[in-house]
């Protein structure tokens, strides 16, 4: 067991650095140059070249990378608590970014809470909505629930977030006025209300992937011959469907939730910015556009190892669900 968690951690910790890697080659190899936007359109070539050499950007690309490595891991002796993330011993410096002028570990603390309190509604929607429905649909098979919930489900993959998000705005917002049509909110309750929307723009597009997913499965697996054996034992129905069926279906449904971080880490850029949301992904595409480079390095690092994590986290719960795994 052991050995299987310690080949799983380090590949995980390769595949950050790898993404980290790549992400800091392919924004130092675009032509735009942060100095010019940092200065302005306006600004002189003698300032531009100064904001140039204060930033380090008149370095060769290898030494940049090499220095930001550095500096991304540091003994306690060498940072201010106010301006690093703490894991254990070590401490995190993601830099500071070009225009706001202030600690990347800020600007991401501060967007966090936000983007944590979206994806796990949307999370908790997703898979309530996609694990019901694909029992229901599974059970009632070829009827008219069945071929509803297949039918919603195209719908669902198909239609993009930005558009799932505009439609939920205008019906539930600004026509039926049930919640805010963007804002974060000032007490708890107003920031879980005005949660709800994103959340459940989130949540609809991975729900139509559980819900396939999990029909598919019950399907298969109400044809077993164990579940013919519980049914002439006289078990109740909703008993063997839940207690034999369901839990056999875990597998691919925990495989599922997994790989589902990287969907709601992507639909989260475009679901903040139609509300306005204060997270992660409004800070990202912020950051993008202003050519911010340390900040867009903390996002990548941020959100690769929150994908990353949630994978091992998969690892983890194949080797708990079936000790066959631990041995490959």
């Amino acid at each position: 067991m052991l050995a299987f968690l310690g080949r799983r951690l380090l590949w995980s910790l390769f595949t950050v650095w790898a993404v980290v890697t790549a992400t800091f080659f392919i924004y130092n190899v675009l032509p735009e140059d942060p100095a010019r936007v940092i200065a302005g359109p306006q600004a002189r070539p003698a300032d531009v070249a100064r904001i140039r050499t204060q930033l380090g950007l008149d370095r060769p690309v290898h030494v940049r990378y090499g220095l930001y490595m550095k500096n991304l891991v540091r003994p306690p002796a060498e940072t201010k608590d106010d301006a690093v993330w703490k894991v254990g011993p070590l401490r995190i410096d993601l830099g500071v970014s070009y225009l706001k002028r202030k600690p990347v570990t800020q600007l991401l603390s501060k967007a966090l809470p936000p983007t944590l309190l979206v994806g796990f509604l949307a999370l908790i929607i997703e898979v309530g909505i996609g694990a019901a429905a694909g029992v229901l649909a599974a059970m009632k098979r070829h009827g008219l629930l069945d071929y509803g919930t297949v039918t919603l489900t195209l719908v669902g993959i198909s239609a993009p977030t930005f558009l799932t998000g505009l439609l939920l705005q205008h019906f539930f917002a600004r026509e039926l006025r049930l919640f805010p049509l963007d804002g974060y909110g000032q007490t708890s309750a107003e920031q879980l209300h005005s949660a709800f929307l994103p959340a459940l723009t989130l949540g609809l597009y991975g729900a139509a992937y559980y819900t396939r997913l999990v029909r598919d499965e019950m399907i298969t697996l109400l044809k077993e011959d164990y579940i013919r054996t519980a049914r002439a034992k006289g078990q109740r129905e909703w008993v063997v469907i839940v207690r034999h069926a369901l839990r056999n279906a875990l597998m691919p449904l925990v495989t599922v939730v997994g790989l589902s971080m990287g969907g709601l880490v992507g639909g989260a850029i475009v679901t903040e910015k139609i509300f306005r949301w204060p997270g992660i992904g409004s800070l990202s595409v912020d950051a993008i556009v202003e050519r911010d480079g340390p900040v867009i390095m903390g996002v990548v690092i941020l959100f690769s190892t929150v994908v990353v994590a949630a994978n091992f986290l998969v690892d983890l719960s194949y080797a708990v669900l079936d000790p066959r795994i631990r041995k490959r």
